[in-house]
């Protein structure tokens, strides 16, 4: 797998991994759900402007997005209906994009001092799952912990996790 440089944004990360990325990728929308955005392959990433107030909220947002939208460039069979696969998609996104940084966590209200990553990984890879109508909370569950290794460890596209 190629090495890049840190620096270097996620959108020309997936460019160079062969992903398109057009113009209308990314949209700012009023959303009705209480969320911060998502991403949809039909739709791109949309970021919820009426629910984010701050920059550094919607940058974390956007990168969380953009490793969903690589995931979905670089396996053909990713099927969103797929417990499994969108589990893993949750863990990446959750892993490489930094939303379990631990001033992130602590401002949530979480305090735990060791293992906090891992634990809110899980918290919030299971509250994404199970909002998906084709997977049940035992289902969500055993994916999670089905593909958790695997897709935890993977961190392309880049050569480690931040």
């Amino acid at each position: 797998m190629p090495e890049y440089d840190s620096t270097e944004p996620p959108k020309e990360r997936m460019e160079k991994a062969g992903c398109g990325v057009s113009d209308n990728l990314i949209k700012a929308v009023h959303c009705k759900m209480q969320m911060s955005g998502g991403y949809s392959p039909s739709q791109g990433i949309v970021i919820c402007s009426n629910h984010i107030n701050l920059q550094d909220e919607v940058d974390q947002t956007v990168i969380h997005e953009l490793i969903h939208a690589y995931d979905d460039c670089r396996a053909a069979n990713l099927d969103w209906t797929n417990c499994a696969h969108h589990a893993c998609s949750e863990i990446r996104a959750g892993h490489l994009s930094g939303d379990c940084h631990f001033k992130r966590e602590f401002l949530r209200g979480y305090m735990k001092i060791r293992g906090h990553e891992q634990e809110c990984i899980r918290r919030r890879v299971m509250n994404s799952v199970i909002a998906n109508p084709y997977c049940s909370e035992v289902a969500a569950r055993d994916a999670m912990e089905a593909v958790w290794d695997t897709c935890y460890n993977d961190t392309q596209p880049f050569d480690r996790a931040p």
